[in-house]
């Protein structure tokens, strides 16, 4: 019942699904985002307080007792219940879910025993925001990349098989011009920004309004 990870047929170490991880990062995401623009609009501190209440609950859960019982995983596997499973190994996971305990606790401190905020506090909201980005749209667990520095033994079933060296198919090369593309884009939206800034503050009329 109290283990890290699921037994599955063919990998010799517990693994994870990686679909459900970046679905409940998602949720994470969108629940942290949403208490923050709260208090950058509102200044309502109250959605941030439940947030990192029950965003540590669930990675003590993870962490301590089975990511099985984790109520966002859970949710998470109800979401990806249709996807086929993508394995990944349970031991790197469990050292960045040790990260986010660290990261929410000193939340949790600052924000419900404290009740104060500081620079301190929107750094480490800044740093789990980007933890919980990475993971749901792009699939990277950022925690993950320092398990080597404390763990020597060889990380298996990374995330998109990133611990294995391959060759890139041609379908993940990038050509020079997609690079040239792509900067002339960032270009255009700072190009964008600087020239129709005034016109885009504008506020909008009520098209129906007489």
């Amino acid at each position: 019942m109290i283990k890290f990870g699921e037994t599955v047929e063919g990998y010799n170490i517990p693994v994870l699904n990686e679909r459900e991880i970046r679905a409940s990062a998602g949720i994470l995401f969108l629940a942290t985002f949403i208490s923050l623009m709260f208090i950058l609009f509102k200044e309502n501190f109250v959605p941030i307080k439940y947030v990192i209440t029950f965003f540590l609950a669930d990675f003590l859960i993870r962490v301590f007792i089975s990511p099985k019982f984790s109520p966002t995983l859970i949710l998470a596997r109800l979401i990806v219940r249709n996807q086929t499973p993508e394995y990944v190994g349970a031991p790197p996971k469990k050292f960045a879910w040790i990260i986010g305990v660290v990261l929410s606790a000193t939340m949790f401190f600052f924000f419900i025993i404290e009740n104060a905020y500081s620079p301190i506090t929107g750094i480490i909201c800044l740093i789990c925001l980007v933890f919980l980005f990475f993971e749901s749209a792009f699939g990277i667990c950022l925690g993950c990349l320092f398990y080597p520095l404390f763990f020597k033994n060889k990380t298996l079933y990374c995330p998109g098989d990133v611990c294995e060296v391959k060759k890139k198919q041609d379908i993940q090369k990038t050509s020079i011009g997609q690079i040239l593309i792509l900067l002339a884009f960032i270009a255009f939206i700072i190009l964008t920004a600087y020239f129709m800034n005034d016109s885009f503050s504008e506020k909008p009329y009520d098209l129906f309004k007489n």
